[in-house]
Parts: structure tokens; C-alpha cells; sequence
């Protein structure tokens, strides 16, 4: 029945709450309470609506193979995916080798795959997409692979039945692991996601590739911050590297350690790249080259950092494209692996290479020249380095490589801020889609 005195029928009253009800049973509480009935009949036909959409989205991703982003697809065990994949792997003609690579949304790690792609080897991006910075550059790049071919598996590395279906659906002759929580000063706020990225995933990616059969050659990114405190310049593969500076550091440090082991136990080819401070077009907002840029075309200050006595820090600036060259070249070098399912046969390669460019520069000579490209004057705020674990300086000795490798950086820093510069006013143009990517981002 209705209560007494109800101007509602009976069904509406249960659906209400009957205590306020009743305190409010005057006419325009009885308008308020069916308004308030209808906008929850109103809520539940838009949840309706926004599951049916999900429902049609899934169903495109698993059965009709649309894309969520250029080159990404829901769901790693849907025949859309599969196909994609083995496409992306296929070789093309002057193809010799089908490689994954890892952090294949990343500045390095995109550069790469389009090279390697070029000249038609098969290639399979892995990338989790993170937020570290703005998800939307990397969404970018991921756009540049797909239309070249690429696809880009979007999964955390650390997530071994990805990993598995991806092995168990292609035969992979290389991996170039390039995936990692970068940045040193980020490290002091956020060490575990330094810890789960460049640790516990390098593990796991380790232990698909002993398990394989056969076994990749495993080509990945170790750091010039692993000479920490070293006093002893250039930095030679040799040196000591024991007394890392900052966390960030010392997860790469564990890497190397790491891959020795495997490439002692398990047989596994194994190649260490010491990157030193890439920079170029496309590259990492947090990185100085990038933020200096983005600020002095804003007209806000820039810092730099100067030791406890005032000195000037220096960084063995390298430019992207010296480096694809010398990360192609180390996969050409690679040496199969000598194990199967897991067992070693015999001892098997184990390198470690510095990619510099033998040129240190120091960061106020580097800011110049970037005004120069920029065609303005930066407002420069001078500070001491915080303690967060960056160093004095970085200088590489890249003997080793330029042996092994053929390695020979030929673009100087001018040349490539000249290039840089270029592709920033591009990307970023003033109006452009791109204007806002990089609003309210503000780098570690």
C-alpha cells in the first residue's frame, strides 16, 4: 500500500527512502522525489549504454582486430593479435634477424626499431606505456612504428604470460632490451618503480630467454651512470663500478651483474651498452637538452647545477642517431647463444660497450648553443646540484667499440641541437595539434 497521504502509488514509495519521505511530504517534496527516481533510472541506462559500448569495443579488439591506438590491440590471445604480431615479425627481404624489442615506445627504443625495420628485419615493440612523462609523445612514436609496420605489444615486462604467449608464437634470433624506469633524480621519490622495472623485469625477461629453445642473443641498455664516484676519465669498461651515485645507477649496475650470471650459467649471448646522455629529436622531455629548450622558448628559467666549489658540470652529449648505429651494429656482432631450454652446451659472449661521443661539453657552453638554434637567450638560474645522486661529469672511451663495432660518433653537439631544435619548433608549433602535450609537465 501507500503510506497515508502519499500522492506517489505504492511501487515508488519502496524505491525511495521512507523516512526522508515523509519529512517531506509537502507538493514540492513529492517533485523532488521523482525527479530524484528519474535521475537514477537516468544513471543506470547511461551505465547500460557505456557497458554496451565496451561490450561493441571488445568485440572489435578480439574478433574484428580494431586497434584501441595505432598498432595496439586488446587482448594477447585473440586471433587479431596473433596476426598482428606474426606480421610485425615477418622478415622483408635483406631481413637476417626477427627481434623484440623492449621500450619500443621510448626515445631510443623507437629510433631503433625503425632502423632495424628499414632494412627489413622482422621487429616486435613491447612497451607499458608508463607515465613517467607525458603518455602522449609516446603514443606519438608508437603512431611512427605502426605506420612503418611495427607492432607494439602494450604489456609490463614483469608480466610472464605475455612473455610466454609472445615466445611461444615467435621465434625471436635477438631481443633488444631497452625497457626501464629511466631518470636519477626521479629515482629518491618513486626507488621500488626503479626496483620492478630495471630489476625484477630484466629477471624475467632473463628467464624467457634461458627457457627458450633455442635461445635469443640478448642485446640491452646498461648506463654511463654505472661509473658513479670513478675520478678516472674517460671512462673505460674496465673501470671499477662498484660505487654507484644514485639508485637509478645501482639498478644498472645489478643488471650487468645479473646478465653475467645468466650468460655464465644459462650460456645466454649477452651485450651491455653503456649509453652516455642521448639526445635528438623525439627524445625524453625530462632529459636537460629537452627541458632547457621547452623553457627557454616559454621564457621560464632554467637551472644549472654546479658542484660545491662551483664547478661547471660536463656530459659526454650523444646524438641518437650514433647510437642506433652503434645498437644496430652490436645485434650484427651478436653471437648465438650456446644453450637449450634452459642448459648450457659451452661458454658463450659476454661485452660490455661504451656509446659516447668522446666530447664532453660543459652544460654552460651547452645551454649557448642551444640559445643559438633557439635564436633566444635563456634565463639561467645557477644553483649547487641537489643531492640526488647525478655527477660531476661523464666521458667516454669508446675504443672497445669502435673495434668490435665499427662504432664511430661523427655528429658533434652543435650539429645535433641544430637538429633538435629543428624537430622541437616542428612538433610543438605554436597552434599545432601538439601545442598542449607537454602542459603542466614539470620534469624530476
Amino acid at each position: 500500500m501507500a503510506c497515508k497521504g502519499s500522492l506517489l502509488p505504492p511501487h515508488l514509495v519502496k524505491l525511495l527512502d521512507a523516512d526522508d519521505y515523509h519529512k517531506a511530504r509537502s507538493t514540492s517534496g513529492h517533485y523532488y522525489y521523482i525527479s530524484r527516481m528519474a535521475m537514477r533510472q537516468t544513471n543506470w541506462i547511461k551505465i547500460f549504454c557505456f557497458l554496451s559500448f565496451l561490450a561493441i569495443l571488445a568485440w572489435g579488439c578480439f574478433f574484428q582486430g580494431v586497434p584501441l591506438y595505432p598498432g595496439l590491440y586488446f587482448g594477447c590471445s585473440s586471433p587479431a593479435w596473433k596476426k598482428a604480431v606474426l606480421q610485425s615479425a615477418a622478415r622483408q627481404e635483406g631481413g637476417q634477424m626477427t627481434v623484440l624489442v623492449t621500450g619500443a615506445a621510448g626515445f631510443v627504443g623507437s629510433h631503433v626499431s625503425l632502423a632495424l625495420k628499414s632494412r627489413g628485419d622482422g621487429v616486435v615493440g613491447l612497451d607499458n606505456f608508463n607515465d613517467y612523462y607525458p603518455v602522449a609523445l609516446k603514443r606519438a612514436r608508437a603512431a611512427n612504428l605502426q605506420k612503418a609496420g611495427i607492432f607494439i605489444v602494450e604489456a609490463d615486462l614483469n608480466d610472464k604470460a605475455v612473455l610466454s604467449k609472445l615466445f611461444d608464437l615467435v621465434h625471436f634470433t635477438h631481443i633488444l632490451h631497452l625497457a626501464a624506469q629511466a631518470g636519477v633524480r626521479y629515482a629518491v621519490k618513486n626507488p621500488l618503480a626503479y626496483v620492478h622495472s630495471n630489476v625484477g623485469a630484466f629477471v624475467t625477461l632473463l628467464e624467457q630467454c634461458k627457457s627458450s629453445n633455442p635461445q635469443p642473443a640478448i642485446v640491452y641498455a646498461s648506463s654511463s651512470s654505472v661509473y658513479g664516484l670513478n675520478s678516472k676519465v674517460p671512462f673505460s669498461e674496465d673501470d671499477r663500478t662498484d660505487h654507484p651515485a644514485s639508485l637509478y645507477a645501482a639498478t644498472k649496475k645489478a643488471d650487468e651483474v645479473l646478465a653475467h650470471t645468466y650468460n655464465h650459467i644459462y650460456g645466454l649471448s649477452i651485450t651491455a651498452l653503456r649509453f652516455f646522455t642521448v639526445y635528438g629529436p623525439w627524445g625524453r622531455p625530462d632529459m636537460a637538452y629537452f627541458s632547457f629548450a621547452r623553457n627557454i622558448v616559454e621564457g621560464q628559467p632554467i637551472k644549472i647545477f654546479q658542484g660545491p666549489h662551483g664547478e661547471e658540470l660536463a656530459r659526454d652529449f650523444t646524438f641518437i642517431d650514433d647510437v642506433v648505429k652503434g645498437c644496430v651494429a652490436s645485434l650484427d656482432t651478436a653471437l648465438p647463444s650456446t644453450g637449450s631450454s634452459g642448459k648450457k652446451r659451452k661458454k658463450a659472449q659476454f661485452r660490455i660497450f661504451n656509446l659516447g661521443n668522446t666530447q664532453p661539453v660543459k652544460v654552460g657552453d651547452f645551454v649557448s648553443i642551444l640559445e643559438k638554434h633557439l635564436k633566444k637567450k635563456a634565463k639561467r638560474n645557477v644553483i649547487p646540484m641537489p643531492a640526488t645522486g647525478d655527477v660531476m661529469f661523464t666521458h667516454a672511451n669508446v675504443t672497445k667499440a669502435r673495434v668490435a663495432l665499427g662504432y664511430n660518433p661523427t655528429t658533434d653537439l652543435d650539429t645535433g641541437l641544430g637538429i633538435f631544435v629543428k624537430w622541437y619548433k616542428s612538433f610543438y608549433q605554436h597552434g599545432g595539434s601538439n601545442e598542449d602535450m607537454l602542459k603542466g609537465y614539470k620534469p624530476y
